[in-house]
């Protein structure tokens, strides 16, 4: 393709590839936005996974036709994830089916463990994260929630407002 000795030409168009395919991605997250490669959901996470595969897929392509395919792929990928963000910002029961939700692992001080036992959070996990948290005493906290993005929040004090826990559920 560039040179006729197969190991410089192997490694000058993996990294060509590879710098286009990056900056094809870079405009991708240009246009859709920085959402695209957050923690925020599963679909998200399983996007991100994807996106890599696909870029190294594309700087491993033999000719053009393949490299056109993992661009396309990437394009159409970021398509759907931005789709999939309007129609769970506009529908709440598409929300629902494609978003995971919180779950309680403690509340008001006490430990969950029909919680942990559904969500396969240990509850070395659950006070590892409590002690990250700056928490002293088990009875100062109000809740530690399981997170959709599967981050476990310790919310600790005199009074937790509710709307804070708007949508978190009991297992």
């Amino acid at each position: 393709m560039f040179f006729n000795e197969p190991y410089l030409d192997a490694l000058t168009k993996g990294s060509l590839l590879s710098i286009l395919a990056l900056f094809w991605i870079i405009l991708m997250v240009r246009v859709v936005g920085l959402r695209s490669f957050s923690k925020m959901t599963n679909f998200d996470f399983v996007t991100t996974v994807a996106m890599g595969s696909l870029l190294a897929g594309a700087s491993q392509s033999k000719d053009s036709v393949g490299f056109l395919q993992s661009l396309a792929a990437m394009a159409s990928l970021f398509i759907v994830q931005f789709a999939v963000s309007k129609l769970r910002h506009n529908l709440p029961w598409f929300d629902r089916a494609v978003q995971n939700t919180p779950i309680f692992l403690l509340r008001d001080g006490v430990v969950l463990h029909e919680a942990l036992k559904t969500t396969r959070v240990t509850e070395d996990d659950l006070i590892a994260k409590l002690r990250e948290a700056g928490v002293e005493s088990m009875s100062e906290v109000k809740a530690a929630v399981l997170e959709t993005t599967g981050s476990i929040s310790v919310l600790a004090g005199e009074k937790v407002e509710e709307g804070l826990l708007k949508g978190v559920r009991h297992a």
